[in-house]
């Protein structure tokens, strides 16, 4: 296949084939393949627009300096996976340190204020569902953030996320349950917690 029949749609093994034998269209089009579900893995992780910005455009330039000793002993989104996981979590760990030296953790700020979860109403839209969810996920710590995140999200299997962050299949289903039982306290007088066991 020449280089002007690859597209976004070429199998992952044609385009990295391409890239290694000098094709920078190649590597475009695998960003422009990957680039959305990337920064939406990332954006889950770190919350914050900017950070998932820029940490999804450390992962594709770490990806282009990694991609030619890419040698298919795993699938290609597991490879890529793995490095937009580790990436966001040492960035979490980062911003934890941070935050831990110049004292300016402030609990209240931390949790978002959780009243208002006490508030829920099994009426409320889904885009209150999100946002909800969205900061009982923040308080995880940042290995069960990412497992919850791929398992429920991603729909990734265990034996998936334990190639990704290189631990047991055992201590992925261990991180999610322990997950969904902290999510629990804050949505477990609501319908939501319900929606999210069955993924278990």
């Amino acid at each position: 296949m020449t280089d002007f029949e690859l597209n976004i749609n070429s199998d992952d093994e044609l385009l990295i084939a391409a890239f290694k034998a000098g094709s920078q269209n190649a590597f475009n089009l695998i960003v422009r393949k990957y680039q959305k579900r990337i920064y939406m893995l990332i954006r889950k992780m770190v919350i914050d627009h900017d950070d998932a910005d820029d940490i999804t455009q450390e992962v594709f330039i770490k990806l282009y300096s990694s991609l030619n000793s890419f040698r298919g002993d795993s699938k290609f989104f597991t490879y890529l996976y793995k490095i937009a996981v580790n990436y966001s979590i040492n960035h979490l760990n980062r911003k934890n340190k941070l935050a831990k030296r110049n004292s300016e953790f402030d609990e209240t700020n931390e949790f978002h204020s959780f009243d208002s979860i006490n508030d829920f109403s099994e009426n409320a839209d889904e885009k209150n569902r999100s946002e909800i969810l969205k900061e009982a996920i923040e308080t995880l710590p940042e290995q069960q953030r990412a497992v919850f995140i791929m398992r429920y999200y991603d729909n990734l299997s265990y034996e998936e996320i334990s190639k990704i962050l290189e631990k047991s299949v055992g201590g992925m289903k261990a991180n999610y349950f322990h997950a969904l039982k902290k999510i629990g306290t804050c949505l477990k007088k609501n319908k939501l917690f319900e929606n999210v066991l069955h993924k278990i």
